[in-house]
């Protein structure tokens, strides 16, 4: 089946850019996707605006592919597939030893199928995350400062930050999107 629409639960450019690398990679393997175009809408959800755990962000991912669909319902609209975006924290501990790495989820559904796909994890230096946890504020505000930089979320994320540009924050997501994409690529596996 040809994927015409993709409506992404965000307007951020680089999850916008991630959503257009996805489905640029899936369309060499599936021609059904290469006339696809990306809707973006931005929504809210009810969580944190930092999530911290993998289970807030893919709520949070889920969330936004809803309320991108919700949005264009409204409007009388619709697409083939709705996509949510989510990145954040997720702590563990090994050995009472605490690791806190970066992580996004991306959640894609068309109704009657859905799947999530998760990124990538980078390590996040301790005190990134005090700054975060203890400060209890967003990521994206700590790493401008962290950078000198301005709305460094919008380019190459605190992921370029960390990995010296060798992985974007769109580059991350894509990967997520891939794994998402998954069931509506690959249906015969997925049925």
């Amino acid at each position: 089946m040809p994927v015409k629409t993709i409506a992404l639960g965000s307007d951020r450019a680089a999850k916008i850019m991630a959503v257009r690398a996805s489905i640029a990679r899936i369309a060499a393997i599936d021609s059904g996707w290469s006339e696809a175009t990306v809707v973006a809408r931005s929504v809210t959800t009810s969580l944190p605006a930092m999530p911290m755990t993998d289970w807030q962000l893919m709520q949070g991912a889920r969330e936004r592919a809803l309320a991108a669909r919700d949005s264009l319902k409204s409007r009388r609209l619709e697409a083939d597939i709705y996509v949510g975006l989510e990145g954040g924290f997720h702590s563990i501990s090994i050995e009472g030893e605490w690791h806190t790495f970066l992580r996004g989820w991306a959640y894609a559904t068309n109704g009657q199928r859905s799947a999530f796909g998760a990124a990538p994890s980078i390590s996040v230096p301790a005190a990134i995350v005090k700054d975060v946890v203890d400060g209890r504020r967003e990521l994206g505000l700590v790493i401008d400062e962290v950078t000198g930089g301005h709305d460094v979320r919008s380019r190459q994320g605190a992921w370029g930050v960390l990995s010296r540009d060798l992985v974007t924050r769109s580059m991350s997501f894509e990967l997520a999107l891939i794994a998402a994409f998954a069931p509506f690529y690959n249906p015969k596996l997925y049925s």
